[in-house]
């Protein structure tokens, strides 16, 4: 019985080790990598269109966007406006730009809705189109307040309360391992509205994205070894 449980210890020792040198090793790569953009070069960009109405201000920012990097969002036949259901919170998302470490998408609701930040392996950050958002942090009595023009931080690690007052809209921006931000998006799904409908459309858009990634990655080491040879 006691070798079983030294036996049984030791494996699990094992694993936490392992677990930890992965995890090491995704955060020295996510610090090392070159990333397409930043948090704040979006949020120069959206402040531009704040204040006009949603629909237009995507369009505009949709197009310089594919502008400043071409080969890296997709285009408007591949754009879906998509149900999101995590943390007691509902609205909709639209997917630009996805890959293992960033993401760009446009998101907000039509109704007031509140619930969970959710506490993520990234960095993400929100400018507002319209609407106001209110961000109850962690550990503190008072709730901060951002309106159009605004930009929302949520570093790594952190969970907050949020509140969206209705027709609140936004473009998002996250920097991270984002594999991992799809637990917290998709548990709601599996555990309380079990819309797998929305669940095949989410993971139909981040594999489109992928794929665009993966082309564009390749386009570029052609482009080098055209270049050495």
């Amino acid at each position: 019985m006691l070798c079983c449980s030294v036996g049984c210890l030791h494996s699990t020792v094992k694993w936490v080790l392992l677990l930890c040198f992965l995890t090491f090793c995704i955060q020295y790569w996510l610090n090392k990598k070159e990333h397409l953009t930043n948090g704040d070069e979006i949020a120069v960009l959206v402040r531009k269109y704040a204040g006009l109405k949603p629909k237009v201000a995507f369009e505009k920012i949709a197009t310089v966007l594919r502008r400043m990097y071409p080969g890296h969002i997709l285009p408007d036949e591949d754009m879906q406006w998509i149900f999101m259901n995590a943390g007691g919170w509902m609205g909709s998302m639209c997917i630009l730009h996805a890959s293992l470490t960033e993401y760009i998408l446009f998101f907000g609701t039509a109704v007031e809705t509140s619930g969970h930040s959710g506490r993520y392996w990234a960095n993400i950050s929100d400018t507002l189109i319209s609407g106001s958002v209110r961000q109850w942090r962690e550990g503190e009595l008072e709730a901060h307040v951002y309106n159009t023009g605004d930009t929302i931080p949520h570093p790594m690690g952190n969970a907050t309360a949020v509140y969206f007052e209705a027709d609140t809209w936004m473009v998002e921006y996250g920097r991270g391992f984002i594999p991992s931000t799809l637990t917290f998006a998709l548990a709601d799904t599996f555990f309380s509205t079990t819309d797998f409908v929305t669940l095949f459309y989410i993971l139909r858009i981040y594999a489109k994205a992928m794929f665009l990634e993966v082309n564009a990655s390749l386009e570029d080491w052609k482009e080098y070894i055209k270049d050495n040879l």
